[in-house]
């Protein structure tokens, strides 16, 4: 697909999926502070947003900070959490990272995704959201929403979300790559679902080849 078409395709997008209803983690973007958005992201990961955001608020009501959770015991953690699923395996990661912010970076989350990436429960799309949505900086963080559709449109073939990222860098634009998962999580999760997406309403369905579309809506 031209690029002239991407920058359709984003333009209407952007209009049509308004900021604030964005994920949480999005919201977040307004007054960033980079520990809440790294430990929300890690919240976040195989849970609805109503749970990352509810999970996310009783946490950051008792404890914000790394020194704060690591005094936590396990066991409030776990209850403090728990609302998000897999709250054991959170709870581990959440203290382990915040050790390790206060042991190699003074409690400060870095601000490149090298260092990011080198603290175990740090995986590629957590560390490219906190690089967007805390320190602002131009990457694109790939979800499942944001792999699956570009692949959907015809924009890129790729298997992983690594390699998505990768291809996206190349054709994307830089002025929509601030909006990008943003827009394109509203949009996988109400209208470019994985299984029979709404394609008689989509915004942009004069545009979609819908590679991989068996049924639709």
């Amino acid at each position: 697909m031209e690029n002239q078409n991407i920058s359709k395709v984003m333009q209407i997008l952007e209009k049509h999926f308004n900021f604030k209803e964005r994920t949480t983690l999005n919201r977040m973007r307004e007054n960033p502070n980079s520990f809440k958005i790294l430990i929300s992201c890690l919240l976040s990961l195989r849970t609805q947003d109503k749970n990352t955001e509810k999970a996310s608020a009783k946490l950051f009501a008792v404890a914000d900070t790394p020194e704060t959770i690591s005094r936590l015991s396990t066991k409030k953690l776990e209850k403090l959490i728990f609302s998000s699923g897999h709250y054991k395996k959170k709870a581990r990661v959440l203290k382990s990272v915040s050790k390790d912010l206060i042991k190699r970076f003074d409690s400060k989350v870095p601000k490149t995704k090298e260092e990011l990436l080198s603290i175990k429960g740090i995986g590629p799309k957590t560390a490219n959201i906190v690089l967007a949505f805390a320190y602002n900086q131009q990457v694109l963080p790939i979800d499942t929403h944001c792999h699956r559709i570009p692949n959907r449109l015809g924009w890129i073939k790729t298997k992983t979300p690594e390699q998505t990222e990768k291809e996206l860098e190349k054709i994307l634009p830089k002025k929509h790559w601030a909006g990008f998962n943003g827009v394109f999580v509203l949009f996988g999760k109400t209208i470019c679902q994985p299984i029979s997406p709404f394609c008689s309403k989509c915004p942009v369905k004069d545009y979609c080849p819908k590679i991989g579309v068996k049924r639709s809506r």
